[in-house]
């Protein structure tokens, strides 16, 4: 049976943390979906482009089994759809693998699904973390429950590993 995942986009993702996760479920027989506020072309920070077909409108999250938050500034924007929020508490509280790098973990603090547990992101975003409840390790991967967390590109390989681990089990 094929695993679906949603992937959440929005202008200026950090380019390499969504399309390596994307890749990677892929290359594990998984359907990636990328949504949006609208359909269309959207452009990571160095310019590397995602199409879109589908929005967080239209999208059923009991349909897929799990989601990626990609880091970069897309989440300061994601954030701000109550869309995106139901997405992500629903998947949480339904126990699916939510993937948060970098910036991604400023949605889970605005979807207030951090109160007690242990992620890690990039610096720049800890003591956000922190006041929603989180304790921030400085590690490249973290898993605590079905949120799995990473801090930087360079942490990818490892985040990705644990991504796939707890969506497999």
């Amino acid at each position: 049976m094929t695993k679906k995942i949603l992937a959440l986009v929005s202008g200026d993702f950090e380019d390499l943390e969504l399309w390596y996760p994307a890749l990677r479920l892929q290359e594990e027989g998984c359907e990636v979906d990328f949504v949006a506020e609208k359909p269309g072309t959207y452009h990571g920070k160095y310019g590397v482009p995602c199409v879109v077909e589908k929005t967080f409108y239209e999208v059923n999250d009991k349909d897929y089994d799990g989601l990626l938050v990609p880091g970069g500034w897309a989440p300061d924007k994601l954030r701000r759809f109550p869309e995106v929020i139901n997405i992500v508490q629903n998947m949480h509280k339904d126990n699916k693998p939510i993937g948060q790098i970098c910036h991604a973990g400023w949605v889970l603090a605005t979807a207030e699904i951090l109160e007690g547990k242990t992620v890690t992101s990039t610096p720049g975003i800890k003591d956000d973390l922190r006041h929603a409840g989180a304790t921030w390790v400085d590690e490249s991967s973290v898993v605590d429950g079905n949120i799995i967390s990473g801090r930087r590109p360079s942490d990818l390989p490892n985040y990705m590993k644990d991504y796939i681990k707890v969506l497999f089990k």
